[in-house]
């Protein structure tokens, strides 16, 4: 692990910033993307069927996962899983509760105006489950929607051996989804986008997935609503000489194991706390099942950088905007105002981001590369539909009349100004 100082840092944000692209055949992925996208247009469950055959080795009879087959694989989910599975359902649910929002209204002069609040009638979720399997991105992609009133929720997760797994069967039976289908990839999400004979389309599709699952929804968007684009993920750690060593190579390692692509970061201002924690992240290191995967993390896009005083840290941290961002100072909430881009924000050192990954109760969908400059949290506010309203009495028309027909004159819209000529008499 290197340690970062004064003209290093520059070139290292830089790398950070380009990491997303970086030894990615851009042009190629999205080449077979639209390719994928195409066939299932076309073809629709012949398409989806043959690249899962192609990608996955199953050939599927059949798209859908039975209710039956959900609750058998639940059933070999061990008890010790259930009670955390229901523990953290019951606290994402309380968290997503306060998201909710009303419609609203006011009148004036004869004018009603509001905006009214709908759930979308029906969503896509894609849940990973190539490599490892990911009940928790159950969770956070369907509770949100659920609490929203999302009717209708189509989940799509791969089936490696052609089997469900039953964390993931557990979770499914537990929040009560009845459409579930053995698909992943480019191949689910244009079947979400564009239907199938099984498949019905979705207005909006959530969850993240790899590369091609990324390229995939980009495509799409526009045909159909998406959450976000997940790149790979990563945290940053602002620090300072109290905070303790061990917690941080824990919490940097943590993100490290996710994949060669993940970053994880730590700022400081002391350099004994630096020194400190390259020690403990190369002893921790050495204990994970994931350690070549951590190690070649933190060489790509690990460091620990160096600063001179805090109010740097947190200017680098805005500028990295970190989809998970750690503070571990003495007064970490006096801090807080200076924050200003983060997908998440940790404060202190009994916050650890897994807290937040699993079972505290916020969503860990999260905007990453840098788009917390401008992006949220996964929340109910993605499941809902806003629609303004207006309802003018004559006394409000008339209020506005004069306003509305300059404009239309100004902007040389014969039509518009009509509109209101018209109801005048005129």
């Amino acid at each position: 692990m290197k340690i970062v100082k004064d003209k290093e840092i520059k070139a290292f944000l830089k790398k950070l910033e380009e990491r997303a692209s970086a030894s990615v055949n851009q042009d190629e992925i999205q080449r077979v993307v639209r390719n994928i996208i195409a066939d299932v247009k076309k073809d629709g469950d012949r398409a989806v069927k043959k690249y899962t055959e192609k990608f996955d080795s199953i050939k599927l009879k059949q798209l859908s996962v039975s209710k039956k087959e959900v609750e058998e694989s639940a059933k070999k989910a061990g008890n010790t899983f259930l009670k955390a599975l229901k523990q953290s359902v019951e606290r994402v649910k309380t968290f997503h509760a306060f998201q909710r929002d009303e419609s609203w209204y006011f009148s004036e002069k004869g004018i009603l105006l509001g905006q009214i609040l709908r759930p979308m009638e029906r969503v896509g979720v894609y849940v990973p489950g190539g490599k490892a399997s990911y009940p928790s991105t159950v969770l956070m992609n369907v509770i949100p929607a659920q609490v929203a009133g999302v009717k209708e929720i189509a989940l799509c997760v791969p089936t490696p051996g052609g089997k469900i797994n039953p964390e993931i069967a557990a979770a499914i039976k537990l929040l009560g989804v009845k459409e579930v289908y053995r698909i992943g990839g480019a191949q689910a999400i244009a079947a979400l986008a564009y239907g199938t004979e099984t498949i019905r389309k979705v207005d909006k599709i959530a969850g993240p997935g790899n590369i091609y699952v990324a390229a995939a929804k980009r495509m799409v968007f526009g045909d159909v609503g998406i959450d976000m684009i997940a790149g790979p993920s990563e945290v940053l750690i602002i620090a300072d000489k109290t905070a303790n060593p061990a917690f941080i190579a824990a919490d940097m390692l943590s993100q490290a194991e996710h994949d060669e692509m993940a970053s994880a970061v730590l700022i400081t201002d002391s350099a004994a706390l630096a020194d400190k924690v390259t020690v403990e992240l190369a002893s921790q290191m050495k204990t994970l099942k994931r350690k070549e995967i951590a190690k070649k993390s933190l060489e790509r896009y690990g460091a620990v950088i160096v600063v001179k005083s805090l109010k740097t840290a947190f200017e680098l941290a805005n500028r990295i905007a970190p989809e998970h961002l750690e503070i571990m100072t003495k007064t970490p909430e006096h801090y807080l105002p200076q924050i200003k881009n983060a997908g998440a924000i940790f404060l202190g050192e009994w916050s650890p981001e897994a807290l937040g990954d699993y079972a505290a109760g916020p969503n860990h969908t999260l905007p990453t590369g840098g788009t917390a400059r401008f992006s949220s949290p996964l929340g109910v506010y993605d499941f809902m539909k806003r629609s303004s309203l207006l309802m003018a009495k004559k006394e409000g028309f008339n209020e506005l009349a004069k306003a509305v027909e300059n404009f239309a004159d100004i902007e040389g819209l014969e039509a518009h100004g009509n509109t209101i000529r018209v109801r005048r008499g005129e």
